[in-house]
């Protein structure tokens, strides 16, 4: 097909779509005094994509101007001659403060739940990092209270500097872009994203999504340093650190050279006064140390006899119980056994009759001539008859 075959299907396609409601930046306005259509350029708030729009004069308010925020009602058009799209206008309202505040916090809201804010996963910036990666606005204050009060904390302190748009509609394309070179860059240690105060408008660029998202996905950590201490964009919310201002923020990533030397000499001090405080105390304790060993040694000895003197005791009580128990168990066995002794049958009136031979007389028919008879006081003989 020819090509006015083709742009002609096209327009006929595109101008059946109906109206639809569009949400932007104006990027781009052209005012032209006299004229009923004005034109503009409208941008995607979060990707570099913009389309050209057309409107009548009466619905571009005096109050609308480049970089506001704008949602207008609009119909596809294409221009045949010079096969362009572009939207033509019939209403264009700006987005109210109170809408972008209600959107930021509905946004907040969202990154909140998805662990973007979450203290875990704030890092620790480098005691003194040997390159800061900065991203602010070309021959900004910012920039300029940055630098010059980290090299005066620290005269070494190099930078990369990344200056891009901090506000308008390329701002947050830019900075996204920044950052990834210099996180992409080994040699840089920490980033800064720093700007001077503004207007919540001002300061929106620092509230995108697709830029705090950027810093949550970047491998070095990231120093928020926007506006003013009453400015707080959710780019301090996901920065591993956040700061007041631009100078505050070159407090906190540079270490002052002259505090640290005071610190260092302040410790040295301190050392030194702590190991002279503890010579001195074990020269005294060297001083007294045999007179307390003497009292300790007499105390120690006197101790000891008391505890001697004390087992000696004890144990002269104990060998008394052992042998007064001994010697009553023994009356007791030398009583039954002298109870148990032909001696005490004697005492009782019994004789022992035995017969020449020493053989003991059991039975009368045993008895026969000369017989001695054992009595309990002594022995006699006797001469065996029978009856």
């Amino acid at each position: 097909m020819p090509v006015r075959v083709v742009a002609q299907k096209l327009a006929e396609w595109i101008n059946r779509l109906g109206e639809v409601w569009v949400e932007g930046q104006i990027a781009q306005l052209t005012r032209r005094p006299g004229m009923a259509t004005q034109f503009l350029v409208l941008r995607d708030t979060d990707a570099n994509i913009s389309l050209n729009v057309t409107c009548p004069r009466m619905a571009l308010g005096d109050d609308v101007g480049e970089g506001s925020r704008v949602v207008l009602r609009a119909r596809p058009d294409f221009y045949l001659e010079r096969g362009t799209l572009s939207l033509r206008a019939t209403e264009i309202r700006q987005v109210g403060l109170g809408e972008l505040l209600a959107r930021l916090e509905q946004l907040k809201r969202l990154l909140a739940a998805e662990g973007l804010f979450a203290l875990d996963r704030k890092r620790a910036l480098p005691f003194l990092p040997g390159r800061i990666g900065l991203i602010t606005g070309r021959a900004s204050a910012a920039e300029r209270d940055i630098v010059e009060n980290a090299r005066r904390r620290f005269a070494g302190v190099t930078f990369q500097i990344e200056n891009v748009a901090t506000q308008g509609p390329s701002a947050v394309n830019e900075v996204v872009a920044a950052l990834e070179r210099l996180d992409a860059d080994p040699a840089v240690d920490v980033i800064v994203i720093a700007r001077g105060g503004g207007s919540i408008e001002d300061l929106l660029p620092f509230s995108n999504e697709s830029l705090i998202r950027s810093v949550a996905a970047a491998r070095t950590p990231v120093v928020s340093a926007i506006g003013h201490e009453t400015d707080s964009p959710l780019l301090d919310l996901v920065a591993d650190l956040a700061t007041s201002t631009p100078t505050d923020a070159a407090r906190r990533i540079v270490p002052d050279v002259a505090d640290e030397r005071a610190r260092v000499a302040d410790l040295r001090e301190r050392a030194r006064q702590s190991i002279h405080q503890r010579l001195r105390a074990e020269s005294a304790l060297m001083a007294g140390l045999p007179e307390r060993m003497r009292s300790a040694l007499q105390g120690r000895i006197a101790r000891e006899g008391a505890d001697v003197a004390a087992l000696r005791e004890r144990a002269r009580r104990r060998a008394r119980t052992v042998v007064e128990a001994a010697a009553s168990d023994l009356e007791h066995v030398r009583a039954r056994v002298r109870a148990l002794s032909p001696q005490s049958t004697l005492d009782r009136g019994y004789a022992v009759v035995q017969r020449g031979d020493g053989a003991v007389v059991r039975d009368p028919d045993e008895a026969s001539g000369r017989l001695r008879i054992r009595v309990a006081r002594g022995e006699f003989d006797a001469d065996a008859v029978r009856a």
